[in-house]
């Protein structure tokens, strides 16, 4: 268990590893530069050499490279090429707004999307079954940012529900004010993300829910008169619920991918529209700093997700002791 564990471990510092080296060299193949955008209209040479070499641009790129990992390992993301400000405190400013909308949309699809899939499971053929395997046909279908689009024209711009974008109104009273308002600007981004995650989510709930109540022992516990619910929730659910915590491992790049693209239609100040903004700016130190949080975020998922699934099936404790 415990050579399991450090092996783990060992295999999401490679991978961090890997995602900050692609993520270094990808960003430096972007056309163009950053003192470019930063002296648009100013032709001055000296003045853009001194800025290469103020920013280590000038050096060659393994050079640049080495700095910038062991910048990285003592915790120095670097400085913004467009606001000239710490890039960890840049991100410190938009992570809390990415990480309430994506866990938000990570809970509402694991509290919807199992009991979907359950009642589907049990009755199996019906009509409950039917729309689930259609709403899930659309979930893997449609793109986030359609789903985010049609919900703002149609419950911001026409009916006026909710806001059109940001996180929070300025003109706030109190606590509670503050409360209601970020929930009502939270509230389409969310059911935006939610709406693509929940359907393909369900459907994995239920092909394995339909798998485990088709087993012999769940046939065996019914012969001894084990009570229905007891059955679906306690023995099939158990057993069900592994592979669907897997694949909420797995998706959750998705969801954070999601949550990037969603920012930046409704504007929500996240890490998402920064993305966006410093791609256009090519603010290279910003979106690394952005790009490794993330890659960091996604891996630390997926180890704690393996360390749970061990938690939860006795077999795969058993696997990892032989």
């Amino acid at each position: 268990m415990f050579r399991y564990v450090l092996t783990r471990i060992g295999r999401a510092i490679l991978a961090v590893l890997i995602a900050v080296t692609l993520t270094f060299f990808l960003l430096r193949l972007l056309p163009g530069g950053p003192t470019q955008l930063m002296l648009e209209g100013v032709n001055d040479p000296a003045l853009e050499a001194k800025m290469l070499e103020d920013y280590g641009l000038d050096k060659p790129l393994i050079v640049q490279y080495v700095y910038f990992l062991w910048q990285l390992l003592q915790g120095n993301l670097g400085t913004s090429f467009y606001s000239q400000s710490d890039v960890t405190g840049v991100l410190m400013s938009r992570i809390p707004w990415t990480l309430l909308l994506a866990g938000s949309a990570f809970v509402v699809t694991a509290l919807i999307g199992i009991p979907l899939g359950v009642y589907a499971a049990v009755r199996a053929g019906g009509w409950p079954d039917q729309g689930l395997r259609f709403f899930g046909l659309a979930g893997q279908a449609m793109f986030v940012p359609s789903v985010a689009v049609l919900l703002l024209v149609i419950f911001s711009l026409n009916l006026g529900w909710f806001p059109i974008g940001g996180a929070v109104s300025s003109d706030l009273e109190g606590t509670s004010g503050a409360f209601g308002s970020v929930m009502r600007h939270l509230a389409l981004p969310l059911a935006s993300l939610a709406f693509i995650q929940i359907g393909p989510y369900a459907l994995t709930v239920r092909t394995n829910m339909a798998q485990i109540l088709g087993s012999d022992y769940i046939r065996s516990a019914r012969s001894r008169g084990v009570p229905r619910q007891t059955i679906i929730w306690k023995h099939g659910l158990r057993n069900a619920i592994i592979p669907a915590v897997t694949l909420m491992g797995l998706q959750l790049g998705t969801l954070i991918g999601g949550a990037v693209l969603t920012e930046t239609v409704f504007a929500y100040p996240g890490v998402g529209s920064l993305i966006y903004q410093s791609v256009l700016r090519q603010d290279f130190p910003v979106l690394q700093g952005a790009f490794i949080i993330l890659a960091i975020t996604v891996v630390v998922a997926n180890l704690i997700t393996d360390l749970i699934c061990i938690g939860l099936d006795p077999k795969i404790r058993t696997g990892v002791r032989a």
